[in-house]
């Protein structure tokens, strides 16, 4: 049975709620799109076979992403509470282990993930100041690190706690209204000028190549399983949090539908900008073997090429990011604060200011060693979400009581509901159980090389 003891913040004040369904959307969307969708998708598809890839990740986020997903959004809306305090709702106290591990999971990422937020803004300062530096590999190897890196993660984050400070309704809510429309008109503006460019053509065709000889490789299918859950917030409470100010009402099944199909349409749509951007404008070499080539060199050159037309072009496209990139590190903070919230009754502001400072200061690491910020991700992304996840899957498919019942309360009866708790119990795990053993190697393989290179 769920514990209904409630702890610190939430004994005596009444839990914050959306003031309308699509500031939800907007704010739970904002979550899911951002960098994963325009900056590790965009290299992750040159380096995986292009369509190939593209098929894979739509199909792990059908398959694993929308159970795990409804998974959230049921367990956050039904507690009310941040991740620690939500798994002891439904679990008792033996389960705030897996809610730590969420906290954990935002945290770490928000730690790197500032670091290169702090690189879209200065990129979309530049360009509408002084325009993009004429060698964008030099440029990107000044400023990605040392002091003018860490400079530039203090103000994104300053920038996120203040938001965050904000509140649900006046804050994230009030940020996801403006910033996720102006962010879809964005992206498909620039993607409608880059079809219009001359040489586009060679860019789709290298996007939509279905190459399925290397789409049904190991490697592949555990780096769009991997992707699909960075993008979709999975694993790291984000989505729990932010459900569990929703009304009691709120249909979670369509919601699911939305998120998910909104993150994967603007992921799709970010390698419809990038790639005929790259191909017409001849740098598709610079995109190769490197994990930032394609946003913060190719790109940057492509436009410089451009003249007055590229500084506009290019000062578009770092909003967009910029735009992504706070969304995102929103959600992530709010995890943060949220459960602080739950366990030490502190105020949002004092929540929000202390969290964003710990996560600052634990990010000075990667903001002056990149090798150090590809190890987080690999963490992150290859361990973290990926284990979050299954420990999500193995609750609400064996542990919860009658999560159905739960998931439905909105929504009236269906039998997706029945198939999701299937996906839950068998599907999931060893999908995932599966992609987080292969996917050991290749973290391990660069902790070997930080820590014991040679």
């Amino acid at each position: 049975m769920p514990d209904d003891s409630l702890k610190g913040a939430s004994e005596h004040e009444p839990r914050e709620e959306w003031r309308s369904r699509w500031g939800f959307l907007f704010a739970a969307v904002g979550s899911a799109v951002g960098l994963g969708n325009m900056w590790r998708f965009s290299y992750l598809a040159s380096e995986k076979g292009g369509a190939g890839f593209v098929a894979l990740y739509l199909l792990f986020t059908v398959v694993l992403g929308l159970p795990v997903l409804l998974a959230e959004l049921t367990i956050g809306r039904g507690a009310r509470r941040g991740p620690i305090a939500a798994l002891a709702h439904y679990g008792g106290d033996a389960w705030r282990w897996l809610g730590a591990v969420f906290v954990a999971a935002g945290f770490l990422i928000l730690s790197y993930y500032g670091v290169i937020g702090g690189w879209t803004l200065r990129y979309a300062f530049e360009a509408m100041s002084i325009g993009f530096a004429s060698d964008a590999g030099a440029h990107f190897g000044d400023v990605a690190s040392g002091f003018d890196s860490l400079g530039t993660q203090i103000v994104f984050m300053c920038l996120t706690v203040a938001v965050v400070s904000g509140g649900i309704g006046a804050g994230i809510e009030r940020v996801a209204r403006i910033a996720m429309p102006a962010l879809f008109l964005i992206m498909i503006g620039i993607a409608v000028y880059a079809a219009r460019l001359d040489g586009s053509g060679a860019g789709y065709a290298y996007y939509l190549n279905f190459d399925l000889e290397k789409a049904l490789t190991i490697d592949v299918a555990v780096a769009a399983a991997g992707q699909a859950f960075f993008s979709l917030s999975l694993g790291m409470g984000a989505i729990l949090t932010f459900a569990s100010y929703l009304p009691r009402n709120s249909h979670l099944g369509r919601e699911t539908v939305v998120i998910s199909f909104a993150d994967f349409g603007v992921a799709f749509v970010a390698g419809l900008m990038i790639f005929p951007l790259i191909f017409a404008l001849g740098m598709q070499g610079e995109i190769s073997g490197s994990t930032i080539g394609a946003l913060f060199v190719a790109l940057p050159k492509a436009f410089e090429s451009m003249g007055f037309a590229g500084r506009i072009v290019g000062g578009a496209f770092f909003v967009a990011l910029v735009v992504g990139a706070l969304t995102s590190a929103i959600s992530l903070l709010e995890v943060i604060v949220s459960a602080s919230m739950d366990a030490f009754g502190w105020a949002r502001r004092k929540a929000a200011l202390l969290g964003g400072a710990g996560v600052t200061l634990a990010g000075a690491w990667s903001a002056f060693r990149i090798d150090l910020l590809d190890l987080a991700d690999s963490l992150a992304t290859n361990l973290f979400l990926v284990g979050g996840g299954l420990g999500i899957t193995i609750f609400v498919g064996w542990v919860m009581d009658d999560p159905v019942a739960e998931a439905r309360v909105g929504s009236g009866g269906s039998m997706i509901h029945g198939i999701w708790r299937v996906l839950l119990r068998f599907v999931v795990p060893i999908a995932l159980i599966f992609i987080l053993w292969n996917s050991l190697p290749e973290t391990w393989g660069k902790v070997r090389a930080i820590f014991w290179p040679g």
